[in-house]
């Protein structure tokens, strides 16, 4: 492996070592939903490995396929992977994204029934700071990167903040709806009740003029 790889394959670790993870199967496919704002620019990183490391006898080429929905479903990323990598997209409309995974090895065959664990780390609206810049002597790249960084933390909690507001404005509107509904169902059952009440209350008038008991 050459040391790219390895550089990459110990980033992976590191960044994920604090990200969720869980299990696939022979060409299983697992979906999370993420929440993401209009213009959100998503960065995920992950990393395949065998679920269990010490009964693992077989060395296949592992590879994920990431496919990505918007929330009207239609697939906004659909690429295939080796074991580790990172892909990254921009959300056009606000709502539910859905994440998908899938082992595409051609050789996953040979070990049928043993379980893989894909670490998976998602960031979202985030700008990364270039380490090099970090130990440069000029300080004024360093201050313009960590500017640059602070101002796509607040563009994406703007964002974050406005689609918000759109789910506040949707469920306000959809609690008066069906307080509305809710109150004309109410007068309807009253003007019902009542309206029976009156028929009954002739009925029974009528039937006591019938039999000349009053």
């Amino acid at each position: 492996m050459s040391l790219q790889g390895v550089g990459f394959l110990l980033q992976c670790y590191l960044t994920l070592a604090a990200a969720m993870y869980f299990d696939l199967g022979e060409q299983e496919e697992k979906c999370i939903i993420e929440e993401i704002p209009e213009d959100t620019l998503v960065t995920g990183n992950f990393f395949l490995e065998p679920w269990d490391l010490k009964s693992f006898s077989h060395s296949p080429q592992l590879g994920v396929a990431v496919t990505v929905r918007d929330p009207s479903q239609e697939v906004q990323l659909s690429k295939r992977y080796g074991k580790y990598g990172k892909f990254t997209f921009t959300a056009h409309a606000s709502g539910q994204h859905y994440l998908c995974f899938q082992t595409n090895s051609t050789r996953f065959s040979v070990f049928a029934g043993e379980r893989l664990k894909l670490h998976l780390d998602v960031q979202m609206g985030e700008h990364s700071i270039d380490p090099n810049v970090d130990r440069t002597k000029d300080n004024l790249q360093a201050l313009e990167s960590n500017l640059q960084h602070l101002i796509s933390q607040m563009t994406y909690i703007t964002r974050q903040q406005e689609y918000n507001r759109e789910k506040e404005e949707l469920f306000r509107q959809i609690s008066e709806e069906t307080n509305s509904k809710v109150l004309w169902w109410a007068v309807i059952q009253t003007f019902v009740l009542l309206s029976v009440g009156f028929w009954q209350m002739k009925r029974l008038k009528d039937f006591f003029i019938a039999k000349k008991l009053v």
